[in-house]
């Protein structure tokens, strides 16, 4: 799970709840790395009323409580929990908003765009596409929407501000992949949230409701199959910018060379850009810095594609799924 920061063996995620539940899974022989996972899989089974004393459990902030009947869910439904984290990913949609804003505002400043069309390369409800509508706040300084119902803290690690500047006007959003988040998908949202922590729940359901209020175009299929009509629709004059968030990880090397080339192609026609948060080595061109894989973070990156050249920079890295970041300058 690249970019899932690991401390002392338990996983990080603010909520004294899944703190406990964590030490409990990993004292009984589960990977470390393995529990954000399983968090989210038995956090699931409890909001759809199948993991009754863990909901209770949850519901009373009992941590005494919380780590047994963890254990005894994942004894009694240990297929069930096989089942969801081989088919879903842990995602914190909302939260990773904070790396990839100040990404596209750095590649539209540098490519000298007026407007961006943005195309989601989803992993994840489509959140993405709909940057401009949300505020971020990291070290104090604000960027986006102060009467926005979402507003996203981040922490900094070691480093400067986020770069200045802000997005241009968003013309057109896209989501590759997936179509409109269902009922089962919104549940699974609210299972990788913590349990005792309701801002972040209220916080979902209104970026949800701005995804409702404004829908993105949806494409469902193969990714990569739709990705040249994609840029191809995004309306002349603006500047069409690619996001993957821990979504090049789910592809095969070959692929992920091939995601590369389909942008390049693109590119001859117009000036393309892609933003990119991915594990240490996933994204193909984006430099490391030193950094080795599976080192715990993952990086930031920015690549400008047009006619004549590729420019790729690594312009940050992010913990924690975007809750504590790093800007190199």
């Amino acid at each position: 799970m690249s970019g899932e920061a690991v401390v002392s063996s338990v996983p990080v995620n603010d909520s004294p709840l899944q703190d406990e539940v964590a030490r409990v899974l990993v004292a009984s022989g589960r990977a470390p790395r393995t529990v954000p996972a399983v968090l989210a899989a038995l956090h699931h089974l409890a909001l759809a009323g199948l993991a009754p004393d863990l909901a209770a459990a949850y519901a009373r902030r009992d941590l005494a409580a919380a780590g047994p009947a963890a254990l005894e869910t994942l004894q009694r439904n240990g297929e069930a929990v096989a089942s969801l984290t081989r088919r879903r990913r842990r995602e914190l949609p909302v939260q990773r908003l904070a790396a990839l804003r100040p990404l596209v505002a750095d590649l539209a400043h540098r490519a000298g765009a007026g407007a961006v069309g943005l195309v989601s390369f989803a992993a994840g409800p489509g959140l993405d596409t709909h940057l401009d509508r949300v505020g971020i706040t990291c070290a104090g300084r604000f960027a986006g929407e102060s009467a926005s119902p979402v507003q996203v803290r981040a922490g900094l690690v070691r480093s400067a501000a986020p770069p200045p500047g802000d997005l241009p006007g968003v013309v057109s959003r896209t989501v590759l992949g997936v179509g409109a988040p269902g009922a089962e998908d919104v549940r699974w949202l609210h299972a990788c949230l913590p349990p005792d922590g309701p801002e972040p729940h209220a916080r979902l359901d209104a970026a949800l409701g701005l995804l409702a209020a404004d829908p993105p175009t949806w494409r469902p299929g193969d990714r990569l199959d739709l990705l040249d009509a994609a840029l191809a629709d995004v309306p002349d004059g603006a500047l069409p910018v690619v996001t993957t968030c821990w979504a090049l990880s789910e592809l095969t090397v070959e692929d992920r060379a091939r995601f590369l080339r389909r942008l390049d192609a693109a590119a001859t026609r117009r000036a393309v850009a892609w933003a990119s948060v991915e594990g240490v080595g996933v994204a193909p061109a984006v430099p490391t810095s030193g950094d080795r894989p599976a080192s715990g973070h993952s990086v930031l990156g920015i690549t400008l594609l047009t006619r004549d050249s590729l420019r790729s920079w690594a312009v940050g890295r992010c913990w924690s799924r975007g809750r504590q970041l790093q800007w190199l300058g």
